[in-house]
């Protein structure tokens, strides 16, 4: 199978954005990087070196919901004469507009995100959002786990890896144990676990740490000799990106449960302390804020710390 990694720039701190186009019929791109006139430049010319116009493309495969990822769908399926568009239904509740929805507003203030802190952060994800074009219902299709993406050269199998968001996917060619993985794994960061209602139950949290454990364990049960990411190179030593991951999120659960004082702290505070030197710089309020929850959470099943709510607000304490 004829896999081509395309680096295509975009607008945020983590860099350019993989984009992968499968050579094979039919001609498919797994993401598509951002909607900016340099990504769609890139885009294309970095096709053209490969004799394909988006014209040509008839399967756009989304990892994830996110803008650097899903942005230039729509422009690419406009010039595609209708290019199939797959998302795994989880991601399009909230495809478009992020913390947008009451749910959102909900989670953050419950973790003690203060009102004129949580309109900031949605004001910046409103400009953030003018990076990618709205899908509507019936404009895309569902991913789901297992089922077979078919190519004349072969079959891409869609696994389902919850974590840094609830309906992220990654793809393996069991032919050759070759992952494309999104954000799930990335070679020089670990990945974010995004704070995003249950697809389930929106008035509750996805357990977003928990999850992506489980999608990293059952990437490793393939033993995969090359895993391509949605950021930087690709990764050709699986064992050593899983140990290296496991072991950072086991020293940051120490971190943070050292942090959980006899009286107590919230998610947002957590995350002041954890991430002082970035805490107001731009989106990283939000995303801190996320890591701090999503540590929260799972040292809270794992029995190491207890949660009340005083006032509205979750307060956690030691156990």
């Amino acid at each position: 199978m004829n896999i081509i990694q395309l680096s295509i720039p975009t607008p945020f701190y983590v860099g350019d954005v993989n984009v992968y186009l499968i050579k094979e019929d039919p001609l498919t791109l797994i993401d598509v990087g951002p909607k900016t006139d340099a990504a769609a430049k890139a885009l294309r010319e970095k096709l053209a070196e490969h004799g394909v116009k988006f014209s040509d493309v008839r399967r756009i495969v989304l990892t994830h919901a996110h803008e650097d990822h899903c942005g230039l769908a729509k422009r690419v399926r406009d010039e595609s004469k209708d290019a199939a568009v797959l998302i795994h239904e989880w991601e399009t509740g909230y495809l478009f507009g992020r913390l947008a929805h009451d749910d959102h507003k909900q989670l953050l203030l419950r973790s003690g995100v203060p009102d004129l802190v949580f309109d900031e952060m949605r004001g910046l994800y409103e400009e953030v959002s003018l990076l990618t074009d709205s899908l509507a219902d019936g404009e895309f299709k569902p991913l789901t786990d297992e089922m077979e993406l078919e190519f004349d050269g072969g079959s891409l199998k869609v696994l389902h890896t919850p974590g840094h968001t609830p309906g992220s996917c990654s793809f393996v060619r069991e032919a050759n144990r070759t992952l494309i993985c999104g954000d799930c794994v990335l070679k020089r960061i670990t990945p974010n676990p995004i704070l995003a209602p249950d697809p389930v139950d929106p008035t509750q949290r996805f357990r977003s740490l928990a999850e992506y454990l489980v999608s990293l364990a059952r990437l490793r049960s393939y033993a995969p000799t090359l895993a391509y990411g949605g950021h930087g190179e690709a990764v050709t030593d699986f064992e050593e990106i899983f140990h290296r991951y496991v072991r950072a999120i086991d020293e940051r659960q120490k971190r943070v449960i050292a942090l959980v004082g006899k009286n107590g702290i919230t998610a947002y505070e957590l995350a002041k302390s954890l991430f002082a030197d970035s805490f107001d710089h731009g989106v990283h309020r939000f995303l801190a804020v996320s890591e701090a929850i999503a540590h929260l959470d799972y040292a809270e099943s794992e029995g190491k710390i207890g949660v009340e709510m005083c006032g509205g607000v979750e307060n956690y304490r030691p156990n």
